[in-house]
């Protein structure tokens, strides 16, 4: 559903809102008396490209929201964390960055990337596994530091994810020259001999999109058809094949560029086309993280939690406040937890349920992104009823109704001082 930024959806909890006069009732709202402010019951989780930044600029509304959200202390008045779909680059990387375009200090496990949940699949942390992807591959997927663990129920977000055996695409290559063929310049010149003393490959970590898609998917492919000995060739492929653990599976994001750029997700959506091309059947996955998936606003929920508990907020987070400029990604996801809130399930991690403290998750969806609301000049709807593409993973289903934000509004500051009001907050 398209609506001019600033207008108000169906909130996901609670009753209908009215699209009459939504910035007037905000703004009369903003002048009226808080009430006296407890500690905060309620957090946020941000999204970062689109919604914070475009590219490695600053979008000039996130500055002023900060000023909203941190005390002249320089420290922040509601918990928040920054859940992003971009796996490229280490924690305290994003951390560092993030610090100094905001202008407060951004600790490493404020920070979710796609892949930052993947901590809690220990039962794959022994197995030697294909990474694929760009950036600090091996340091983001490598196992934690001697005397830390990685079994815990949710694992210090701090460090790398766990997997004590890795080989990146390149080293696979380097192996198995001839595995390579589509790019005329990097074909071996001579046949080398085969290999006989390489250890199989146990399973593929997609850890985001790699900057050759042609080597990485025809190596990929070869890993599932071979059962992992891509040296070899078998009469049939093997099913089901290993396991394979994906994160991000955004469609598109939006960077500098005037139009949004392929994400993992289209690179997903060519391995799927290949895998079932070529065998006939689907390719599954032992896990998908990032958003739109309960477990990323599971992980997000717990870090808000211990966020607080070390600022001595005794009140339970309540309510949390999604904002993104994705609909198929901050949306949905949101919406999804919302209603896992509701349906009132208990988490699990390691045979353990714990209660999540967490009633609510509302989405907010700005329009300095992915997003963009229908201008005057905008094409009406299609004809025949047709439904709009679908842009999200086939693995999540197409739910119309997870894709209506709670409420759409301009930027971030807006969605800052929506929440303050809605909580009863100063606006400081």
């Amino acid at each position: 559903m398209d609506l001019p930024c600033g207008a108000m959806l169906r909130a996901t909890p609670g009753p209908p809102v009215c699209l009459s006069t939504p910035r007037l009732r905000l703004r009369a709202a903003l002048f009226s008396s808080p009430r006296v402010q407890g500690p905060p019951t309620f957090g946020f989780l941000l999204d970062i490209d689109g919604v914070l930044v475009r590219g490695h600029s600053i979008i000039p509304a996130a500055r002023e929201a900060f000023r909203r959200l941190v005390s002249p202390q320089g420290q922040l008045r509601v918990p928040v964390v920054f859940v992003t779909n971009a796996g490229n680059m280490l924690q305290h990387s994003r951390a560092r960055e993030l610090s100094a375009l905001l202008g407060f200090q951004v600790e490493p496990d404020q920070v979710i990337l796609a892949h930052s949940p993947m901590k809690l699949f220990s039962q794959h942390h022994e197995r030697r596994l294909l990474v694929s992807g760009q950036g600090p591959l091996v340091e983001n997927a490598r196992a934690y530091p001697s005397g830390a663990s990685c079994c815990e129920v949710l694992p210090r977000p701090r460090g790398p994810l766990g997997f004590k055996h890795v080989v990146t695409v390149d080293e696979l290559r380097a192996a198995f020259p001839v595995l390579d063929m589509v790019d005329l310049e990097r074909r071996p010149k001579t046949t080398p001999l085969p290999r006989n003393d390489f250890p199989a490959i146990e399973g593929v970590l997609l850890l985001g999109e790699p900057v050759r898609w042609e080597t990485s998917l025809q190596l990929i492919m070869d890993v599932l058809l071979s059962d992992g000995n891509p040296g070899t060739s078998l009469a049939s492929a093997p099913y089901p094949h290993l396991p394979v653990l994906a994160s991000n599976v955004d469609l598109l994001w939006m960077a500098e560029a005037k139009m949004p750029r392929f994400g993992h997700g289209t690179f997903l959506l060519c391995l799927e086309a290949i895998y079932r091309k070529v065998t006939g059947r689907e390719l599954r996955y032992e896990g998908l993280t990032g958003k739109p998936s309960i477990l990323t606003y599971r992980y997000a929920e717990d870090l808000l939690r211990r966020q607080a508990a070390r600022r001595g907020w005794a009140a339970p987070i309540r309510n949390l406040y999604a904002v993104g400029d994705n609909p198929m990604s901050d949306v949905y996801g949101a919406n999804l937890f919302h209603r896992y809130l509701q349906r009132g399930r208990e988490g699990a991690e390691e045979g353990k349920p714990r209660p999540l403290a967490a009633q609510s998750c509302v989405s907010i969806l700005v329009c300095t992104g992915v997003y963009r609301p229908p201008g005057p000049g905008s094409p009406g709807p299609a004809q025949g009823g047709e439904e709009p593409p679908f842009h999200g993973h086939r693995d999540f289903g197409l739910s119309p109704g997870l894709m209506e934000a709670s409420h759409v509004v301009s930027d971030v500051h807006e969605a800052v001082r929506l929440v303050f009001q809605k909580e009863g907050w100063a606006l400081e």
